[in-house]
């Protein structure tokens, strides 16, 4: 007699997927009614539960709409047209450069190291991965491990998971790894230079739990020579005022993701803008494609925000507040 029952289908709660995608359980739910996807399932109690399938989708997605697509655009697509547009979105938002000499040994040498990160990820070997960041730190100083290193290991670690290569617990790995070995790093640096203004408060809006965009800023800021208030992520918006306001900060610098709402992303730098001192730069850094694409002023008109799309844009910043204010070295 064979026993022909089958393996019971893995199911997601919202909360599951919200962890797992960073799509908000208020987008899931927008997406839900206004595109007919998702399509959860429902259990006893009435709770939505979502598929491995539709799990992998709205991974595509996240993607995409981190590489500038609309959400209008992705969000009922079928898997293999998901799939066939991921690529080309990315490859579209890196600029070209002009090759430097022994630039492609550079560059080998450079993927070599991130695939032995990778592998060392993969086997979950915590230590020898610690180890091998704070050879780069030590060989390279923290701005290259910024952009040679941690940047397009995120990047890496970012495709992984969309392959289903990495589990979430993986990339939580990577993310504590790389949090203690940049912390460490800020804390020797800051102890090591007189730092001076701006005094730069860095923060996300509720909703925004990834920090590690916000670290990474952090270290680029220390560098500068600039002093820094981090109040990790998720501060309402009424608080960030009144720690700017209570701190003397000069800047309040912003992370964002891909997924956010434009709209919500929007309203909510212009209600912050709106709310701070006229003297407080407002800063805005990530992946939300609606930093880059949407007017940040118009005639007569003050910006509401500075986009930082990069991490060098931000010595850059650093350069123009003091020469306005009269600071620059």
């Amino acid at each position: 007699m064979t026993n022909s029952s089958a393996p019971a289908a893995v199911l997601h709660t919202i909360a599951d997927v919200e962890r797992d995608t960073g799509l908000s359980k208020d987008i899931l739910r927008v997406w839900e009614r206004r595109y007919g996807f998702p399509s959860p399932l429902r259990d006893a109690l009435g709770e939505r539960q979502y598929d491995d399938a539709q799990l992998t989708r709205l991974r595509h997605i996240r993607r995409l709409i981190d590489a500038g697509h609309r959400p209008g655009r992705v969000v009922s697509l079928p898997l293999e047209a998901l799939m066939e547009l991921s690529t080309p979105a990315r490859a579209g938002r890196i600029q070209p450069r002009r090759a430097r000499p022994g630039a492609a040994a550079a560059a080998a040498r450079d993927d070599a190291v991130l695939s032995q990160w990778m592998q060392l990820l993969l086997r979950q070997d915590t230590q020898a991965l610690r180890d091998a960041l704070a050879r780069m730190l030590v060989e390279r100083g923290l701005a290259r491990l910024l952009t040679e290193g941690v940047a397009p290991m995120n990047v890496r670690v970012g495709e992984a998971w969309l392959a289903g290569q990495l589990a979430v617990y993986q990339e939580h790995l990577y993310t504590e790894i790389v949090q203690a070995v940049l912390r460490q790093a800020l804390g020797q640096l800051a102890q090591a230079r007189a730092l001076r203004p701006p005094r730069v408060l860095l923060t996300t809006l509720p909703g925004e739990a990834h920090g590690l965009g916000l670290l990474m800023a952090e270290c680029c800021l220390v560098l500068e020579g600039c002093q820094t208030v981090p109040l990790g992520v998720q501060t309402p918006l009424p608080e960030i005022v009144q720690a700017a306001v209570l701190s003397g900060a000069d800047i309040v610098a912003l992370g964002f993701t891909g997924g956010q709402n434009p709209r919500e992303v929007r309203a909510a730098l212009e209600q912050l803008r709106e709310r701070l001192p006229e003297s407080v730069q407002l800063w805005a850094g990530g992946q939300c494609p609606a930093l880059y694409r949407t007017p940040r002023g118009g005639a007569g008109k003050p910006a509401t925000f500075s986009p930082m799309g990069r991490l060098q844009d931000i010595a850059m910043g650093v350069a123009h507040w003091r020469a306005l204010s009269g600071q620059a070295a």
